[in-house]
């Protein structure tokens, strides 16, 4: 019998209540309580609560406290990636960041999600992975919903809500955000 993890990260229905879940996201959030009132974002406190929030970040992480996230363990990051103030990562599915990344203030990556079905989602939940290329930069309140896969080079205008795949080397913008320039 599959866990309800393996089946969130599957993305099948999961109850998202299950009590080794709740105890994962119990986890995280002391771990972001922590990070969120850390006096200094560099130095030895930080670093050492980075590296056990996102065990799966490379080189050169910068998170400006406050962040969030659910469980932080579904987040890949590459090298230099870098998170402003309030930023959201909702990794109920895994959330693939490449190198060079630069999420402005307030930006929201959504994995988690929830079914049509007024009665099912009652109990049960969804997700689907998110994934971004590298050399993206992501303006300031953009939000990125499950599913979506972002190619690299592209620039997210701020305040975009971004509900399909976007193709490499594109400036998408707007609500639902549409590609307006290739960069190439």
């Amino acid at each position: 019998m599959r866990s309800e993890e393996e089946k969130m990260l599957a993305g099948e229905l999961y109850a998202a209540f299950d009590p080794a879940l709740v105890a994962a996201r119990t986890r995280t959030k002391r771990l972001l309580h922590r990070l969120n009132v850390t006096e200094y974002v560099v130095g030895d406190a930080a670093r050492g609560i980075l590296a056990e929030l996102l065990p799966h970040a490379g080189k050169n992480l910068w998170v400006e406290p406050p962040f969030h996230c659910d469980y932080g363990r579904h987040i890949r990051c590459g090298d230099n990636v870098y998170f402003n103030v309030n930023c959201v990562v909702l990794d109920a599915a895994l959330i693939t960041i490449g190198s060079n990344v630069l999420f402005g203030p307030g930006v929201q990556l959504y994995a988690a999600t929830h079914p049509l079905d007024a009665v099912v989602r009652r109990t049960l939940e969804l997700a689907r992975p998110i994934t971004i290329g590298s050399d993206c930069w992501f303006g300031g309140g953009a939000i990125v919903c499950p599913g979506v896969t972002i190619g690299d080079g592209c620039v997210i205008g701020a305040g975009s809500v971004v509900t399909r795949d976007i193709p490499a080397y594109s400036l998408a913008v707007g609500n639902p955000a549409r590609v307006v320039k290739s960069l190439v």
